[in-house]
């Protein structure tokens, strides 16, 4: 397996460079690679020649082929018309909708960040007879409308005579009459909108409370297919059409959308998802034609063995006849490197298509908003659609000389979507929105490790030591931290009721091994009521399961991603509550790195490392194990010819305080954090409320209440997050 593969990048992409001589990916490329294959929008800054391009093409030529697979396999296939799609689950359209209208890949959420109403419809309708229910729950501030609207209505839901809502205001709306009803709404509200086809009426409820009758449906619709619909201005909307149970106990005499009887549901024809000629999956913007050529170059070279399906790809810059360039495109494309101005003349003259395309990047962006592209950049922006037919989000990709270019930095805020900085240059700092603090695993003065009857399995490195309680040899405190580490990781998850966390552990085989005690502890991994259910990701676990057990943790189906630093860095999750350090890492930017998968968009995380005061013995595989470390049992120290090194946490956490230029803050070994640091006000895993008085007599009369808020607020938003991810 090359460096490149442990990554998660594809065999046949690994073989073709380590051809190039590639042996080790760079700086760049370790960090970006895997942020990229995992979903996320990406910002680089990085010296030339730090392998800038293959940071960005490696993982869009992977994820373009496995697409392209997918379809050739029929994997990537939609439902179309007819009953067979019946049986498909209600989920709201990826192409009945705006094109700023994102929608997730299960379709049962949607979110638009346009400052106009974006609007979008659900797969299915209902006609003839019945009375149907389903809920919509506000997940965002902003501006909605839901209800119900005809195939023959706008999106803008309200607006003409085929669309009714109820918006978030308090009004109802039909054919433009907004008129006043029920009470207002917004965030965690729950909207149960309520559909009469015997009656011919249309109401809602928030929260439970119905709201009355508001409207009537006209005679000229009451033949007609409705459809839940919903329309939203910088809002967030989460839907449940039944497959789940619901928040609140709809009226009687009613039923969920996926309770209707067949013979009255209706699927409009979807459009399949196929392969469309001059459609690329990606665009590769250029500042010039010498760049365009490098980068295309470099792309061929990666996609050597890549076959079956081959990967098409074209370059489209001046220089050459525009003929050439659309002959090229008529015979199929997935990948399109050019430079601005050729990129714009084939799109506006019906040449070129933005609609199946993925990937938008943008390769020396601060080279190309100089040359006055900006509003070229827009127009492309607002012309690629957000989310693909077959349900992917759109990945933009930013790469400039520096981050901290104030156009570049404003631009990546406008057309972004929470994207990852990878910046080579600046220097390492935690994010306000993290608060982190270090609880220290002293085995000498918590001697609880010599009674205990149940343990963690250590990694086996003191197997042939004399390790004993009553022993107190280097190697006795070094086995007595690693049983100390599984207990305290399980204190902190019991202490902070933590139901969603990244678990970083140093070796495969540490991870392995916790996996095993969160099992152990919780009742096993098919225990659905398991308080420590969980899974791995590492480079051991093969592809498939990766990605499975990524989206496992993603969904709420598990409260826990125990991982190395390798693999973890293409996880993009965000509003991630809380972080665990089984072991600090050995390089600094790491650190940095780890607790940063908290405190993501503006949420706030609480990042705990656990911190030995002793050295710790542990593997330490390298060129000289001939079997890198599977079923290696040499532990010898290196210097001795064997694979292990003597771990020095205490001294490491010294080269991360003195890299930060801060003093972390330390707990107890009850891994209590008090709530009146940062700020007091923290719920982690959700924006902070707003920041403390600064006047230190207000602090001290308000603690109290502080406190008791700060309590039931926390208790409040766990429940929340349990049910909001536990039941994705």
């Amino acid at each position: 397996m090359t460096a490149f593969e442990e990554m998660g990048v594809l065999p046949e992409i690994g073989k073709a460079v380590e051809e190039m001589d590639w042996m080790l990916p760079t700086d760049v490329q370790s960090e970006a690679i895997p942020l990229i294959l995992g979903g996320g929008d990406v910002l680089m800054a990085a010296e030339t020649g730090s392998g800038k391009t293959g940071a960005f093409c490696l993982p869009i030529l992977q994820i373009t082929w496995e697409a392209l697979k997918d379809l050739e396999s029929g994997r990537g296939q939609k439902a179309g018309a007819g009953d067979s799609s019946l049986s498909t689950p209600w989920t709201l359209s990826f192409w009945d909708r705006d094109s700023s209208m994102a929608v997730t890949p299960d379709g049962l959420r949607c979110q638009s960040r346009a400052t106009n109403w974006q609007g979008c419809r659900a797969t299915k309708a209902v006609q003839s007879s019945g009375k149907y229910y389903y809920e919509a729950t506000v997940t965002d501030e902003g501006l909605c409308r839901v209800g119900w609207s005809t195939p023959q209505a706008v999106l803008d839901l309200g607006t003409d005579q085929w669309g009714y809502g109820f918006g978030g205001t308090g009004k109802k709306s039909n054919n433009k009459n907004f008129d006043s009803y029920g009470e207002s709404f917004g965030i965690n509200d729950t909207i149960g909108c309520y559909l009469d086809l015997d009656n011919g009426e249309v109401s809602f409820s928030k929260n439970g409370k119905h709201l009355g009758k508001a409207f009537s449906i006209a005679d000229n619709a009451r033949n007609k297919t409705f459809h839940p619909a919903v329309v939203l201005k910088n809002a967030e909307m989460a839907f449940n059409f039944g497959a789940a149970p619901f928040k609140y106990p709809h009226e009687a005499g009613f039923i969920a959308l996926s309770e209707a009887p067949k013979e009255l549901v209706r699927s409009p024809e979807a459009t399949p998802v196929k392969v469309v000629k001059d459609a690329p999956q990606a665009i590769i913007l250029e500042p010039s034609k010498e760049l365009a050529d490098q980068t295309f170059n470099q792309l061929n070279l990666f996609m050597k063995f890549v076959d079956k399906p081959k990967v098409r790809t074209a370059l489209v810059t001046g220089g050459v006849s525009v003929n050439e360039n659309i002959s090229a495109l008529t015979k199929g494309v997935d990948i399109v490197v050019g430079t601005p101005g050729r990129l714009e003349s084939l799109i506006s003259s019906g040449h070129l298509s933005l609609k199946a395309c993925r990937f938008f990047v943008l390769d020396e962006a601060d080279g190309l908003l100089k040359q006055g592209y900006a509003d070229l950049i827009n127009n492309l922006h607002r012309q690629i659609p957000k989310v693909t037919a077959d349900g992917n989000r759109l990945q933009m990709i930013v790469c400039s000389a520096t981050l901290h270019d104030f156009d570049v930095k404003k631009m990546a805020e406008r057309l972004m979507h929470f994207p990852t900085w990878v910046d080579l240059k600046g220097e390492d700092a935690v994010p306000e929105t993290v608060h982190h603090v270090v609880v220290k695993v002293d085995p000498q003065q918590d001697r609880s490790w010599e009674t205990l009857r149940k343990h963690i399995l250590t990694d086996g490195v003191h197997v042939r030591d004399n390790v004993r309680p009553g022993n107190n040899t280097a190697e006795t405190l070094s086995e007595a931290v690693k049983m100390m580490k599984g207990e305290y990781c399980v204190k902190a998850i019991d202490e902070h009721k933590m139901d969603k966390a990244l678990v970083f552990c140093r070796t495969k085989l540490d991870c392995d091994n916790l996996e095993k005690y969160f099992n152990q502890l919780g009742g096993g991994p098919r225990n659905p009521s398991n308080p420590y259910s969980c899974v791995c990701l590492h480079g051991d676990r093969k592809p498939a399961e990766r990605k499975e057990n990524l989206e496992a943790f993603k969904q709420g189906k598990v409260k826990f991603l125990i991982c190395t630093d390798v693999a973890a860095r293409g996880i993009d999750i965000n509003g991630l509550p809380f972080m665990i350090n089984v072991t600090l890492p050995d390089e600094k930017s790491n650190y940095v790195h780890r607790i940063g998968r908290v405190g993501r968009a503006e949420r706030m995380g609480l990042a705990i490392s656990l911190v030995s005061t002793v050295p710790e013995k542990v593997w330490f595989h390298g060129e000289w194990c001939p079997s890198r470390g599977r079923n290696c049992s040499n532990a010898r120290l290196t210097n001795e010819g064997g694979c292990c090194i003597w771990y020095n946490e205490h001294q490491y956490l010294a080269d991360i305080e003195d890299h930060l230029n801060v003093t972390i803050q330390q707990v107890g070994a009850d891994v209590k954090v008090p709530v009146d640091q940062f700020d007091g006000k923290v719920v982690y895993g959700q924006k902070k409320l707003n920041t403390g008085s600064s006047y230190e007599n207000h602090v001290s009369q308000m603690a109290p209440a502080v406190q008791d808020l700060a309590q039931l607020e926390s208790k409040a938003q766990l429940i929340y997050l349990k049910r909001h991810f536990c039941k994705a």
